[in-house]
């Protein structure tokens, strides 16, 4: 009877049906209809793997299965019921066939393998899309502590990798056939090459990758700050250095265990130190200055014990696993479920009403599968039987994702703000402390813009560059440091036009704004930086990012100009002096550098930002152009800051002197920017611009391989580059930015000709700051508490 029942379930159980490139139709069909029918449709494989023993485990088949009937399989294997998440099936499945209960961070997506086969005389068609799973425990765990799922495995075994390989070679009939020729056989080459590395050798290239950073120490002078406000100071650094755990997290959910991980064992070998040393750059697994290519494995990942993983064994403490994370870096970072796609976003986004919809696309949430937390909560998750509704998606404020952090940071800067001796201050520290907590940040990023203090404090979440999946999501991030009173001062020429700037962009006047506000622009010397800072140094932002600020109020910016000068000295100066020609090399000057970076911030604050697309409905560019804003937006920063000089010069608001100067100085940037890398947006976007310029005869080529501006067609190309891309923004047009970004964000023979030449001399790709004032306090701490140890997310 219970078989009986059995067979009705699996009769009843509703498959996706896929397109033959793996994208959902929104059309679901019964189990046995889509393999008669040869629909493509979605599993898991789930391996697990013993890093002692260097074996994989194998579960036989039941032997009434309707397909590979008694052979050996996957560990785990199962179909994605339509509506349900990859993640939480395999999950589900390893409970449901073995017994054992593991936490999300056990799970590492290796690949998605497309299995296509007719078996059965033709009566089963199986076009299955699998996606595969590692779970790397550290010994085997013993079979006795497994519970078989009799309808599904008639039993386990460990096999070791190469004999495994070896059998599906040579097509053992005992084993369900893989093709270790083809794509399967990525399991087997990753799992080889991670366990075979020589420690010498990953020594040597993590050492290489630090190289590409100069080191350099920033200091301040604290002079000018009241005994009150170095008090201040304190709190505020102790509250930024919490940014770095809330970014740690924000990264991916298993990137704070691995932190910890890698800082103690860290003196244990000159390997383990620069794993370290080169994870601190990055704060994450993977290098940005190499198109985010991972520098670490899994196995080199934090170990966990659990111990009621599965059912008891005696003597045996429990299961000790990886906390895993993927080769490639995931898009949506850990803004949303690993297994989410844009489809199933947009699908539940159209589903909610308006305010929810708004809600779904802003900045300061996490979205989340109710089944996850349903199998999180439950005893025993396989009782797990589906959801409440259509949609699996949900939505969690920053305030509740982070409270644990945002608690404390929220105490340190109220304490800050009742010492603060400036009133803007002080009105910034309480707004943004309670921001923090209250999860509505308008009110705090309007005390920011009219902060008017030596001490500047920029300490929140602003930037969208780590949600590649869609550009919603802002990364929490500070910069701390002392404002130069001169500097400032005498930057303010260009803040005070940008309504000018506006109206003489080059564009259609239907696309520009008759009320943008002057800037506020402030030059700081920065004294520590934490959260979304890493491998590439910030030298200045434009805040805030909140298009309702935006378009009230305009925007600050911030120029950091210890950062700049460093840059400068040690980066730009030294990539002139090998691809610029020797006559055009002169022009090649801090001053142009400096006041370009001015620009490219103020053109943050103009051109398209809220926009009415061709069917009258309004929007803004960020929800329009998604995952491509960024890297548009700062290309359209940089190329119109150009085009902007050039008009300020043309109104004699700047010397002419600095025209051939900028443009040389602005070739030079480019050949530093691109080194950052085209997964990053500002690597991605002034990629777009040389290879733009280049084409149009503006940048030049010589024998020698140096390169030059041509005075005569820079100019021309400057705005035609220009206009075409604030048409792109003006219009929301996504597809056209698809194609610019496509066409010449690229790699080209030029770039790469210039990169080579830089490699080969050695020339540092940016700085890696110390932060002499930060690093004290910091030290009077541990004095004071002891070894500081890291916070945690309060799981």
């Amino acid at each position: 009877m219970a078989d009986e029942m059995n067979e009705q379930v699996i009769q009843e159980e509703y498959f996706d049906v896929l397109t033959k490139t793996g994208e959902k139709t929104g059309i679901s069909k019964p189990r046995g209809d889509v393999h008669r029918d040869g629909d493509y449709h979605r599993a898991v494989h789930v391996w697990i793997f013993a890093e002692s023993t260097q074996e994989l485990l194998l579960q036989r088949r039941a032997d009434h299965k309707d397909s590979w009937p008694g052979l050996w399989d996957i560990s785990s294997a199962g179909h994605i019921s339509a509506g349900d998440s990859s993640l939480v099936t395999a999950r589900r499945e390893l409970h449901e066939e073995l017994g054992i209960i593991l936490p999300k961070d056990a799970f590492e997506l290796l690949f998605v393998f497309l299995q296509e086969c007719v078996i059965n005389d033709g009566k089963f068609i199986n076009n299955e899309y699998n996606d595969v799973y590692l779970v790397t425990v550290v010994d085997p765990i013993p079979l006795e502590a497994f519970t078989l799922q009799e309808s599904e495995v008639s039993a386990v075994k460990y096999i070791s990798l190469e004999e495994y390989r070896c059998l599906l070679a040579k097509e053992d009939p005992q084993y369900v056939p893989y093709d270790v020729n083809g794509k399967y056989g990525q399991l087997f080459e990753i799992l080889s090459k991670r366990y075979k590395q020589n420690a010498e050798a990953r020594a040597l290239t993590l050492q290489k990758q630090l190289n590409r950073y100069a080191r350099v120490s920033l200091e301040a002078e604290l002079t000018g700050l009241s005994s009150a406000d170095k008090e201040a100071l304190t709190l505020v650094v102790k509250a930024a250095r919490i940014m770095d755990h809330i970014f740690f997290l924000q990264v991916w959910y298993s990137n704070p265990s691995l932190r910890d991980w890698l800082e103690l064992h860290a003196d244990e070998s000159q390997l383990n130190k620069l794993k370290w040393i080169y994870y601190l750059v990055n704060k994450s697994p993977w290098s940005s200055l190499d198109e985010n290519e991972a520098f670490l494995t899994t196995a080199d990942s934090a170990i966990m014990l659990l111990p009621k993983a599965t059912k008891p064994v005696a003597g045996w403490k429990g299961v000790k696993y990886r906390t895993a994370f993927p080769v490639v870096k995931p898009p949506g970072a850990n803004f949303y479920p690993p297994d989410m796609d844009k489809l199933e976003f947009e699908l539940w986004k159209n589903s909610l009403p308006e305010d929810k919809k708004k809600e779904a696309t802003g900045f300061f949430n996490v979205i989340k599968r109710k089944s996850e937390r349903i199998l999180d909560e439950s005893l025993s998750p396989a009782t797990q039987s589906g959801k409440s509704d259509a949609h699996d998606l949900y939505i969690v404020p920053y305030a509740e994702e982070y409270k644990a952090f945002l608690t404390k940071a929220s105490d340190l800067l109220h304490k800050a703000g009742d010492l603060a001796s400036s009133s803007s201050l002080k009105k910034l520290l309480h707004s943004k402390a309670d921001a923090f907590l209250s999860n509505e940040y308008y009110d705090s990023d309007i005390a920011w813009m009219e902060l008017d203090s030596k001490l500047d404090i920029t300490i929140g979440p602003y930037e969208t560059y780590e949600d590649t999946i869609f550009g919603y999501k802002a990364t929490f991030e500070a910069f701390i440091g002392v404002r130069d009173d001169e500097a400032t001062a005498q930057v303010k020429l260009f803040g005070d036009n940008l309504q000018v700037l506006e109206k003489n962009l080059p564009m259609d006047n239907v696309y520009k704004s008759e009320d943008v506000i002057a800037a506020p622009i402030r030059v700081v010397r920065l004294i520590y930086n934490a959260g979304d800072v890493k491998g590439p140094q910030t030298a200045a932002f434009n805040l805030p990012n909140d298009e309702r600020i935006v378009k009230d109020r305009g925007t600050s910016m911030v120029m950091l100009k210890n950062i700049s000068e460093a840059k400068f000295k040690l980066i730009l100066q030294p990539i002139a002096d090998v691809c610029i020609t020797e006559e055009q090399r002169k022009y090649v000057d801090f001053d142009s550098f400096f006041t370009h970076i001015i620009c490219h911030e103020c053109c943050h604050g103009i051109g398209p930002h809220t926009i009415t697309l061709p069917n009258g409905k309004k929007s803004t560019v960020r929800l329009e152009l998604q995952e491509l804003h960024s890297a548009l937006e700062e290309a359209k920063a940089d190329i119109v800051g150009l085009w902007a000089l050039r008009f300020l010069v043309n109104e004699n608001l700047l010397p002419n002197t600095l025209i051939k100067s900028m443009y040389v100085s602005f070739l030079a940037g480019c050949f530093r920017s691109v080194r950052f890398g085209l997964e990053e947006a500002h690597g991605k976007g002034q990629a777009l611009q040389f290879n733009y310029l280049f084409q149009k005869g503006a940048f030049v080529l010589h024998p020698d391989g140096t390169f030059s501006v041509d005075f005569d067609k820079v100019e021309n190309a400057v705005e035609s580059l220009s206009r075409e891309i604030l048409t792109i923004q003006g219009r929301g047009d996504k597809d056209a930015a698809k194609t610019l970004l496509s066409k010449h964000s690229v790699m080209s023979q030029p770039l790469k000709s210039a990169l080579e030449k830089l490699e080969a001399v050695q020339v540092p790709v940016d700085i890696l700051p110390d932060f002499p004032i930060a690093d004290e306090i910091f030290a009077q701490e541990r004095l004071m508490t002891g070894p500081c140890i890291g916070l945690r997310h309060a799981d």
